[in-house]
C-alpha cells in the first residue's frame, strides 16, 4: 500500500464509503472537460465523479482567451457551438511600447482557414465553466469536498490496483483511476512527487469590466510595454472587456492581494498610473467580484518532461501536471486538450494503468514545450524579468527587433494544435496466443 497521508483502514470506520470508476479531484476547467470527455469517449459506463473542494463552480480568473487548439478540444467535447455563438472572434494584437511610442501588429490567423467556430475569442471563465457542468449527469460533482488522503490497496489476486480517498468530512471513496485536476498547489501531484512549482518573478492582475451601455472598444488585444510590466485588455462582447497587467512581483501584493478596492487602487495610483487613458478607464470599470491578484507560477519543463506524472491508475492534468505561466494564454486551453487525450487513452487501454501511462507519454513533450514557451515569451515581453543594465537593453533590443517579429509568430502556430476527436473506441480483445486457449 502507498500512503499519502491516511489510511486504507479508514473505511471500516467512516460514515460512507463512495465506490466510483474515476474520480477526479478539483472541478476547474481541467476536471469538468476531463469528466464530459470520459462520457463522450465512453470509457467511463459506470460513475465519474468530480470533487469539488468549494460549494459552487469557481469563476476566479474573470475570463481567458481560447485559441484554436481550445476551439478543437471543445469541439470534441461537444460544446464548442455553446460558446462561439456568445463571444466575438478576434485576430488582431497590436503592441504598443511605451517608452518608444512604437506599436507592432500581428495577427493570430495567418493563413490558416479552419472555419468560423475555430478562431481566437475571449470567453467569460464561469460561463465555459457551465457550458462543461451543463452537459454532466446530476450527481456527477460533488461539492464542498475536501480530499485529505491518498492510498492504493490491491486484493489478493487482483491485477490492478484501487485507489482510496479519505476526505475530510470522513467519506472514502474507492476508484479504479484518479485524476488530480486541483490546480497549481496540487495534492495528487504531490503525492505523485512531482516538483513544487516555482516563481517566475511577476505576477497578474487580472479584472473583467462591464459598461452596461457598451464600451466601443475595438475588437483586438491591445498590449502596453513599459519598465517591468505589461497591460493589456481584450472586449469579450459588446459589454465586457477583460484586461490584465502583468508586473514584476513588489511587496505591495500581500497587503493588497485579495482586497479589490487596495488591488485597484495600487493599479490606478502607482503601477499602470502612466498607462493609456482608455486602459484606465477600463481598469476602473472593474466588477471587484472578478478581480484577483497572483503571483505567476509554472512546473519547471524538464520536471513535466521527466517527473512522475503518473502512478498505476493514478495521473494529473491542467494546472496540476504542467503549471505555467499565462503569456501564451495556453494554461485553460491545453488543459481542454489533456482531458481529450486521457479520455481517449482511457477508452482504448485494457487497464487504467495503461490508459494513463499512455496519456502521459502522449502529452509530456508539448506541455514542456508550452510551459517553457510560455516562460520565454512572458520574460522576453517583460524586458527580462529583474534585469536591467545592459542585459536588460539587450533584452529589450531582441523583443523589439526579433521577438514580435520572428519568434512570436512560430510560438503562435503551437496554438493551432489539434487534439483530435473522441468517437468511442471498443478496446480490442486480449490477443490469444498458440500456447492459450479459451473455454
Amino acid at each position: 500500500m502507498a500512503s499519502g497521508g491516511g489510511n486504507a483502514a479508514a473505511a471500516a470506520t467512516a460514515k460512507d464509503v463512495v465506490d466510483a470508476e474515476v474520480v477526479i479531484v478539483g472541478g476547474g476547467i481541467a476536471g469538468l472537460a476531463s469528466a464530459l470527455a470520459l462520457r463522450r469517449a465512453g470509457a467511463a459506463a459506470r460513475r465519474v465523479l468530480v470533487l469539488e473542494r468549494h460549494a459552487g463552480l469557481r469563476a476566479t480568473g474573470a475570463a481567458l482567451t481560447v485559441f484554436p487548439n481550445g476551439w478543437f478540444a471543445l469541439r470534441a467535447l461537444g460544446v464548442a457551438h455553446k460558446l462561439a455563438s456568445r463571444y466575438d472572434a478576434y485576430e488582431t494584437s497590436k503592441v504598443t511600447n511605451l517608452e518608444t511610442g512604437a506599436t507592432q501588429v500581428f495577427r493570430f490567423a495567418g493563413n490558416k482557414n479552419k472555419g468560423e467556430e475555430v478562431r481566437v475569442r475571449a470567453v467569460d471563465r464561469k460561463a465555459l465553466l457551465e457550458a462543461l457542468a451543463e452537459e454532466l449527469p446530476p450527481g456527477t460533482v460533488r461539492f464542498s469536498s475536501k480530499l485529505v488522503s491518498i492510498d492504493t490497496e490491491r486484493a489478493a489476486g487482483a491485477s490492478s490496483e484501487t485507489v482510496v480517498l479519505g476526505l475530510d468530512d470522513g467519506t472514502v471513496i474507492r476508484a479504479k483511476v484518479l485524476i488530480g485536476c486541483d490546480g497549481v498547489h496540487s495534492m495528487v501531484a504531490r503525492w505523485l512527487g512531482l516538483s513544487e512549482p516555482a516563481s517566475s518573478g511577476r505576477s497578474a492582475v487580472r479584472g473583467l469590466s462591464v459598461f452596461p451601455d457598451g464600451h466601443g472598444v475595438k475588437r483586438e488585444l491591445r498590449q502596453f510595454l513599459s519598465e517591468g510590466l505589461r497591460a493589456g485588455m481584450v472586449p469579450i462582447s459588446d459589454t465586457d472587456v477583460y484586461w490584465f497587467l502583468v508586473n514584476n512581483s513588489i511587496p505591495a501584493e500581500e497587503e493588497a492581494a485579495g482586497d479589490p478596492v487596495k488591488t485597484l487602487r495600487e493599479v490606478t495610483d502607482n503601477l499602470a498610473g502612466h498607462m493609456p487613458a482608455e486602459y484606465l478607464d477600463v481598469v476602473r470599470r472593474s466588477d471587484h467580484g472578478n478581480l484577483s491578484w497572483a503571483p505567476l507560477l509554472y512546473r519547471n519543463p524538464v520536471s513535466v518532461l521527466l517527473g512522475a506524472a503518473a502512478r498505476g491508475p493514478v495521473t494529473v492534468a491542467g494546472d496540476a501536471f504542467h503549471p505555467m505561466t499565462p503569456d501564451m494564454a495556453q494554461g485553460g486551453c491545453s488543459a481542454l486538450e489533456d482531458a481529450v487525450v486521457l479520455a481517449r487513452a482511457l477508452s482504448r487501454a485494457a487497464t487504467p494503468a495503461e490508459g494513463v501511462a499512455a496519456y502521459v507519454a502522449r502529452r509530456r513533450w508539448r506541455a514542456a514545450w508550452l510551459v517553457a514557451g510560455a516562460y520565454l515569451s512572458g520574460w522576453v515581453q517583460q524586458g527580462g524579468t529583474n534585469v536591467g543594465g545592459v542585459r536588460g537593453w539587450m533584452v529589450k533590443v531582441f523583443r523589439d527587433w526579433i521577438f514580435y517579429r520572428f519568434v512570436f509568430p512560430r510560438l503562435a502556430d503551437t496554438m493551432w494544435f489539434d487534439c483530435g476527436d473522441l468517437t468511442p473506441s471498443p478496446v480490442p480483445p486480449p490477443t490469444v496466443g498458440k500456447n492459450h486457449h479459451t473455454e
